[in-house]
């Protein structure tokens, strides 16, 4: 099962990186679960070609998230591995050389296992909510991201998981 989830992990990568027209951001982050198990993520982030709300404040856009994430075992759990997808609204307030920004996002997962750091979650499809606080400079940023993932009572036990990280990403 796992030479099969990194094949598709894989091949998802390829297949995002290739169709893509735009430039691409990568990004990392190392968190815990609320558990206190470590997490590690990777991705690859396609910016909106719009924004919207436009003002002296300043302005709604965002991007779409691709991402593979390494969930350490714990709470007699093995480790876990997960792919995402997630559309990701960004409000970026006004500023000259760093702007804060606010993040927000809903999307699916799929899971090796249904078992994280002692949850149960039942299914391996999972739906992702994501919250962030984050500040842009030169063409990079960092912040902080709780992210949830559940399955939406689709299937009990639905105990869910989260993530709480550090996080950096830049423009490849």
């Amino acid at each position: 099962m796992n030479i099969r989830f990194a094949l598709s992990a894989v091949a998802l990568a390829c297949m995002t990186l290739g169709t893509a027209a735009q430039a691409a951001d990568i990004s990392g982050a190392v968190g815990q679960t609320d558990d206190g198990s470590m997490t590690y993520r990777a991705g690859v982030q396609f910016n909106f070609t719009d924004s919207w709300l436009q003002s002296d404040t300043g302005h709604l856009g965002g991007y779409w998230d691709a991402g593979y994430s390494y969930w350490e075992g714990g709470n007699g759990s093995s480790g876990n591995h997960s792919l995402s997808f997630s559309p990701v609204f960004v409000y970026e307030f006004a500023g000259q050389n760093v702007r804060p920004i606010i993040e927000a996002g809903i999307g699916v997962a799929l899971f090796s296992d249904t078992e994280v750091d002692g949850n149960q979650l039942s299914t391996a499809f999972q739906f992702e909510d994501r919250l962030g606080l984050g500040l842009r400079f030169s063409g990079q940023e960092i912040g902080v991201r709780a992210i949830h993932y559940s399955n939406a009572g689709i299937k009990e036990p639905n105990d869910g998981v989260e993530s709480y990280s550090l996080y950096y990403r830049t423009a490849l």
